[in-house]
């Protein structure tokens, strides 16, 4: 049966591509519409006919089949199901299974996590909060490496189950990469491999006892990190911010006044003010770390874009690091579809990450960690880093002259010593404006309100993934859109 019925999105419910997509083929469904049995057009043909990504439509059909809505027919295509999940159940069955089983993580912070993430499949709406430029991809050189890898893993029978830990040619390159660029004493058998930095700090949320105290937090955090220590049980306590990053001052009034498990950090460049923790500050933590016995969760997510001076050694290479937890992430270096990073750690902590890693699935990915580990021996990666962070630091500079000339002295900032966004103060001309549902669906920008939650106050630009042309548009599509917004 040809497809006769057109789609629009306009009417549709819900604050992503993903979510009225989703709402709109079930309501129809529900009304009768899209009747059992009837013939939904192609992913391909239905995003060209909406206007979005392919990437959309395949997971709002995946996720309506596992619902139950839809059925797909090999060779055939996707169908509305004819047995539709209200069906399946009488209403007092229904009250047996809901509402779903709910832990901490159950919360708006969650489900806007989980918005976000699937708003990302949509090139166009990513809230860019420092991400690289996939554009900058070696291509050929992955290929070609991925080529040869594959061969020779194929011809050794090396592709069948490993260790949980990741290959040990990938530890023993990340160890010698930490050894010598960031003075980190550590062995291959302190190292585990993970699939991002996501999931090392998923890893200690689950690692850690929840029973043994909270976890305290920067003011501002990485909110994905929030929530993976709430989903596990943890307390969230958070500790105010200065110019200089953590304040220790008031990390010692909190562990003062209650138990605490562990303090996460981002000390190279604070997420989201860019701040870099300074030396005294982190000797303080460490000290504080081993008086009151606790783990220092260590999120070094970009140290590999550092501009105008050597970075501060991290945490993990101090005097008193004993408790640091150290998580890394080589998807800044090229981009996070690469899915590997790693985590640095006594060996009963990468043991128990190995057990987790086993539940969760089993072990990473074989080649790719094959595939990273030959590019580290060769050099490649070294010299990939250096290529890449001098365009960044031109691009960094050029970010920093736009907003200079389009804003003038409408907005501050400081311009951060690394990594791949700017943290901009547009508290002056947000002053008074009834900006409180503030979004310019533009792909650079995290918004940040103050406590009043009334008035943005800074944003996180992120100018890593676009060149000079884009930051320019973005910049000034801002200075717009905060320009014409009536007090």
């Amino acid at each position: 049966m040809l497809w006769d019925t057109q789609f629009t999105l306009e009417d549709a419910s819900g604050k992503t591509l993903h979510l009225k997509l989703l709402n709109y083929i079930t309501q129809g469904i529900q009304s009768g519409r899209l009747n059992a049995g009837r013939k939904l057009p192609g992913s391909r043909s239905l995003a060209k006919q909406l206007g979005i990504n392919r990437k959309t439509v395949q997971q709002v059909y995946e996720e309506l089949e596992v619902q139950g809505w839809l059925e797909s027919k090999l060779r055939q295509g996707t169908f509305v199901s004819h047995v539709l999940p209200e069906h399946h159940l009488l209403e007092s069955d229904k009250k047996l299974i809901s509402p779903l089983k709910t832990t901490k993580s159950s919360s708006k912070l969650t489900e806007t996590l989980y918005e976000n993430a699937i708003v990302l499949s949509d090139y166009l709406s990513i809230k860019n909060d420092g991400i690289p430029d996939a554009r900058l991809i070696p291509y050929e050189l992955l290929a070609r490496t991925y080529r040869r890898v594959c061969i020779s893993l194929s011809r050794h029978s090396k592709l069948g189950y490993g260790d949980p830990r990741g290959a040990i040619e990938l530890r023993c390159s990340v160890q010698k990469m930490l050894t010598s660029e960031r003075f980190m004493n550590c062995s291959e058998q302190e190292i585990c491999i993970v699939r991002g930095s996501q999931m090392g700090i998923y890893l200690a949320s689950r690692i850690l006892n929840p029973q043994e105290g909270a976890i305290v937090m920067e003011e501002s955090c990485y909110l994905p990190a929030q929530a993976a220590f709430e989903a596990s049980g943890f307390t969230v306590l958070k500790c105010q911010l200065d110019e200089q990053g953590l304040d220790i001052t008031h990390l010692r009034h909190i562990l003062s006044n209650n138990d605490v498990a562990g303090v996460f950090v981002t000390p190279h460049h604070q997420y989201p003010t860019t701040v870099c923790l300074p030396m005294h500050r982190r000797l303080a933590l460490l000290e504080l770390s081993k008086l009151y016995n606790f783990a220092v969760i260590e999120d070094d997510y970009d140290h590999e874009f550092h501009y105008d001076t050597n970075p501060i050694p991290p945490l993990a290479s101090l005097h008193n690091s004993e408790n640091v937890v150290h998580i890394g992430s080589m998807s800044k270096v090229f981009a996070p579809g690469l899915r590997l990073g790693y985590v640095v750690a006594d060996q009963h902590f990468i043991k128990r990450a190995a057990q987790e890693i086993v539940l969760i699935d089993r072990q990473g990915n074989t080649i790719t960690e094959h595939v990273l580990s030959d590019l580290m021996e060769s050099g490649e990666v070294k010299r990939h880093i250096r290529k890449v962070r001098q365009q960044y630091k031109e691009r960094r500079n050029h970010a920093a002259k736009e907003f200079q000339r389009i804003f003038g002295d409408q907005i501050s900032f400081i311009l951060p010593t690394g990594g791949l966004a700017i943290w901009v103060d547009i508290s002056k001309i947000s002053k008074g404006k009834n900006l409180a549902n503030f979004d310019n669906d533009d792909s650079t920008l995290n918004v940040f309100f103050n406590k009043t939650q009334k008035e943005p106050s800074h944003i996180r630009f992120g100018f890593g993934s676009l060149n000079e042309y884009e930051i320019t548009q973005s910049i000034d599509k801002l200075f717009q859109t905060l320009s014409d917004v009536e007090p």
